[in-house]
């Protein structure tokens, strides 16, 4: 793993389309209060490896990808570039560690700034969303080439949904105020895609505290698309979302070697 990425490929032109180069930031500086204390939720074993690394290598499963940066814990960075070093990771793909901020969304802006130049698709990365495959990392990346400005992988809602009057105090019964059309819906995954310079505007403009990227997106006006999300590509959150992540991951070993 080299700590100065080499410059990414230049497009072919013989091609017909572009090829613009991507990266991927991942920023892992959260602690995962709702999985319970100890290490980082990033750091959590998934199958005797990190949820970290697995997230780190379905990013890397990508022929398109060819840097990848972690954002680590602000005080974390060498513990995160020595994991990285300690597990086998693709060689055609180039690896970064930065120390993060105290949100998310910093932690994402000092990713986009560790970017060298040269990179114009970047896709940002829940570390959380360790088994996303990588048929949906290809299709938001191949939405950004063909020029969407930003793209997020979208699963159809299974549940009905209530807007609700937040209550006084918690445990305290909410009112419903109204029942939105689910089949106007979508949950919405990561990673997300992006033209780096429409999601560098949009961390140098958007200020207010948001809790993904394509959001940012959107108050500049601009139009962010769906692609077809995956179930696998759930967060790990709570205790049970673990469980149902070794039972996935397992059934991968076992069935496609993985």
């Amino acid at each position: 793993m080299s700590d100065d990425p080499l410059p990414p490929p230049s497009p072919n032109p013989a091609s017909g389309r572009t090829t613009a180069p991507t990266a991927a930031v991942i920023p892992a500086a959260g602690r995962g209060v709702r999985l319970g204390p100890g290490a980082p939720k990033a750091l959590r074993a998934l199958g005797g490896t990190p949820m970290l690394i697995h997230a780190v290598r379905a990013m890397a499963a990508s022929r398109a990808v060819s840097l990848v940066v972690v954002v680590a814990p602000p005080d974390g960075a060498p513990e995160v570039k020595s994991l990285l070093d300690a597990h086998a990771l693709p060689d055609r793909t180039d690896f970064l560690v930065v120390p993060g901020g105290e949100s998310r969304q910093e932690s994402v802006k000092l990713g986009l700034d560790a970017l060298p130049p040269g990179y114009d698709i970047v896709l940002v990365h829940d570390a959380a969303r360790p088994l996303v495959p990588v048929d949906t990392v290809d299709a938001v990346i191949e939405a950004v080439r063909d020029g969407a400005p930003a793209v997020v992988p979208a699963l159809p809602l299974a549940d009905t949904v209530k807007q609700v009057e937040p209550a006084g105090a918690p445990g305290e019964p909410e009112p419903v105020v109204a029942t939105p059309d689910r089949s106007l819906l979508r949950a919405v995954q990561t990673p997300q895609g992006f033209d780096r310079a429409t999601l560098v505007r949009a961390h140098e403009t958007v200020k207010d505290d948001v809790t993904d990227d394509a959001s940012m997106v959107e108050q500049l006006g601009l139009t962010v698309v769906t692609v077809p999300g995956h179930e696998e590509a759930f967060k790990v959150t709570r205790p049970l979302d673990l469980v149902l992540a070794e039972a996935v991951l397992a059934r991968r070993r076992l069935n496609d070697g993985f």
